[in-house]
């Protein structure tokens, strides 16, 4: 005879993701900083006020620091300082044709590959991120503009145009923070509707152009922020 587990017998343990490793955990960390724009361009800052900040060990931000300064995020200053660096118009010049051109290509491989409740996703990203800007909340705007992009383009089927995307928006990230605190945030870029639009119709074209003239927006203003500081210095 075959006996019935008892009804109050221990069930295994549901398996948990595990962590990821400490120096991933504090890469992304720091990351973050840079990308939202909490270390200004310019701005040097210690290693060891990195560690105290980040709650880390020396050896996990040494390297993070490391694999920033690979990704162009950051640089060494000298006497153990790193700071994100500051855009050159010939970099700016440089970020938006490669971003123009990357990011229209991602934004329309995904408008081919777009799963039913995409539009819907993008939507309510899209919500949070005008809230952001009705009540002038810049990180709000940055982590939800982020989200807008970052998630429409996870849906393009192209890994490796996408990564090149985020390694792009870790060298603009802090001067888009510069301008928001230039312009405030009501006057951010967003055609966000326009590509939500094209989106719904099935217009392949409408949601690259779209991405494109968004791109352009935000590029343009921090080169009107270079232009009013090389007049006043």
């Amino acid at each position: 005879m075959i006996k019935k587990p008892a009804e109050n017998a221990r069930k295994p343990a549901a398996k948990t993701a595990a962590a990821p490793p400490v120096h991933e955990q504090v890469y992304q960390k720091l990351r973050a900083q840079i990308l939202f724009g909490e270390m200004a361009p310019g701005q040097a800052v210690t290693i060891q006020g990195l560690t105290d900040s980040l709650g880390a060990g020396m050896t996990p931000v040494r390297e993070a620091i490391r694999r920033l300064i690979s990704d162009g995020a950051l640089m060494f200053q000298g006497n153990r300082r790193v700071s994100v660096p500051v855009l050159s118009a010939e970099d700016v010049e440089q970020l938006i044709f490669v971003r123009r051109t990357i990011e229209a290509e991602l934004a329309r491989r995904a408008a081919r590959h777009a799963p039913p409740e995409l539009v819907a996703e993008l939507e309510q990203i899209d919500a949070e991120l005008d809230f952001a800007i009705a009540a002038g909340d810049v990180s709000g705007y940055l982590l939800q503009n982020y989200r807008f992009h970052s998630v429409l383009y996870a849906n393009s089927q192209a890994p490796i145009l996408a990564e090149m995307a985020e390694r792009l928006w870790l060298r603009f990230g802090p001067s888009l923070r510069v301008v928001c605190g230039r312009f405030g945030t009501q006057n951010l870029p967003d055609r966000h509707k326009e590509m939500l639009a094209a989106l719904r119709a099935g217009d392949v074209e409408g949601v690259g152009l779209a991405i494109e003239q968004d791109v352009d927006q935000g590029v343009q203003m921090v080169i009107a922020v270079q232009a009013e500081r090389a007049v006043s210095s």
